[in-house]
């Protein structure tokens, strides 16, 4: 397929809750992200849990492709339910988890560009993990960057309720919050771990960097 902008298209957007009967247990997965590049590379960022296999084949095949057909695999971070269906991908080139890069038993040191137009990138966003990552994707169709954060954003309400992405775990927060407005300030749109797509704005910019300032 000959694209003229990259495609990024979340193939299920995430969610996290209380569960319905057990008020100490949470139901989670994350959200879930194909992004098809200009070169001909296909990317999916972060796969879901273990148990998720057959769905996940199934929403590929919407897209009119194979679990063969993805290249690379990126999990922004580590998390069961960010990781689970990595073992479908066997004829990817490139496996990253968090900033970790491997394929087969060789383990790699991989930063920049994924695709051969320099247009998609993998960046260290550290904080709701030290190792995490997002995937920085240029020229898409929605007209601007978007970002795929993975957890360093649950959904867009933490925006306005901090205690959302703070509750969610942070492993440092000083470095999430101010991870948090740069990707804002790169980003028009952003994919959080746990939630639809929303669009970055200049009051969502300042939000974030009033957070940033106040745990600098």
């Amino acid at each position: 397929m000959s694209l003229n902008r990259n495609q990024v298209i979340v193939l299920q957007a995430g969610y996290s809750h209380i569960d319905a009967t057990d008020a100490s247990a949470m139901r989670a997965n994350c959200s879930c992200t194909l992004i098809r590049c200009r070169d001909g590379t296909n990317i999916i960022v972060d796969t879901f849990t273990a148990w998720d296999g057959e769905h996940l084949t199934s929403l590929l095949a919407a897209q009119g492709l194979q679990v063969d057909d993805i290249h690379v695999v990126i999990c922004t971070h580590g998390h069961s339910d960010h990781v689970g269906c990595n073992y479908l991908f066997r004829r990817a080139r490139l496996h990253m988890i968090g900033s970790c890069a491997s394929k087969h038993d060789l383990y790699l040191n991989h930063e920049g560009a994924l695709d051969a137009n320099g247009e998609v990138l993998v960046e260290k966003t550290p904080g709701h993990t030290l190792s995490c990552v997002s995937v920085l994707v240029h020229n898409t169709q929605l007209g601007g960057t978007v970002g795929v954060c993975g957890d360093l954003f649950e959904r867009c309400e933490d925006v306005d309720d901090e205690n959302i992405w703070l509750t969610a775990g942070s492993e440092n927060e000083k470095s999430q919050a101010q991870e948090r407005y740069r990707m804002a300030q790169l980003c028009s749109f952003i994919v959080p771990g746990h939630g639809p797509m929303f669009a970055v704005d200049e009051l969502i910019c300042a939000k974030l960097k009033q957070l940033a300032e106040k745990y600098a």
